[in-house]
């Protein structure tokens, strides 16, 4: 989603993060279950770039001997964190560590079995370096897994019935460019190949393995599924609007309004199509 890295107010962002992390509660369960074939009890597990902790609270679902650490530098996101494990009851093994990623993950209480990263690492302005900091952070024989890449969601059909045919590809080519920019932007920022089994090599853990895993809610959806698309297409009209022609903007008006008979609203034929891809490095014992 488009932001501005410079002046995020993260408690108004939270709604919309933890709405994400739910939705795509069923991908992160796979991707948790997956890792077991390399750390199947894991005594420390570290989410970095945690958010609202939704995904930490589900890593100590999957894995109820472990502590869990959500690692972030918002407070407010941590805060949040905290009150979600102790609502599960999980607060004696839930602890979470203010950091910003580009600085490093701060103190551990012990080397992590298993580091977990969910799309922070792009954050990095370095992030050949911020994986070197991870992979330093691991026990021997401990696991790094990185979710980085996938493809685009994909929410509506080619061709909507309003506006030109193919809109979110539109979309998706200046979210790309946005991209580039804000990557290009962040402090220290070094160009790098999106090799990532490579990167987790040359950070020296050993490139184990690479997974897709598929979040698939066909039409009709529901009212969980459609208010994330809401969500989304809201933010994409926010802050994609200088890149989008007039008729892609009035389009998305269209999509957005909930007056509009053919907004995702009430469209019978929205749907959420996505995939993420997992990476795991382990690092030598």
């Amino acid at each position: 989603m488009a932001h501005d890295h410079t002046e995020i107010d993260f408690a108004e962002w939270l709604p919309m993060l933890v709405q994400e992390a739910e939705l795509f509660a069923p991908v992160y369960r796979q991707a948790a279950g997956w890792l077991r074939e390399w750390q199947p009890e894991p005594e420390l597990i570290a989410d970095v770039g945690s958010g609202p902790g939704v995904i930490s609270c589900l890593l100590a679902d999957t894995y109820p001997q472990a502590r869990v650490v959500a690692v972030d530098g918002a407070t407010p996101l941590l805060e949040a964190a905290r009150s979600r494990a102790a609502e599960r009851g999980i607060a004696d093994r839930f602890s979470t560590l203010e950091a910003e990623l580009a600085d490093g993950i701060g103190e551990l209480e012990y080397p992590a079995d298993l580091l977990w990263s969910s799309r922070a690492l792009h954050h990095v302005g370095d992030q050949r370096a911020a994986l070197t900091e991870f992979a330093r952070r691991l026990a021997p024989g401990g696991a790094l897994a990185l979710l980085e890449g996938g493809l685009p969601s994909r929410y509506l059909p080619r061709d909507i019935g309003i506006g030109g045919p193919g809109l979110q590809s539109r979309i998706d080519a200046v979210q790309e460019d946005w991209f580039s920019k804000m990557r290009a932007e962040l402090p220290g920022s070094v160009e790098e190949t999106e090799d990532w089994p490579a990167l987790l090599t040359a950070a020296g853990l050993r490139h184990a393995a690479s997974r897709t895993f598929l979040l698939d809610l066909p039409a009709p959806v529901s009212d969980e599924a459609r208010a994330w698309v809401v969500t989304t297409l809201t933010h994409r009209r926010e802050g994609l609007a200088d890149g989008l022609d007039a008729d892609d903007l009035a389009t998305l008006d269209r999509l957005l309004d909930p007056d509009d008979k053919a907004s995702v609203h009430h469209r019978p034929d929205v749907f959420v199509l996505a995939a993420l891809t997992a990476h795991v490095g382990v690092k030598p014992a």
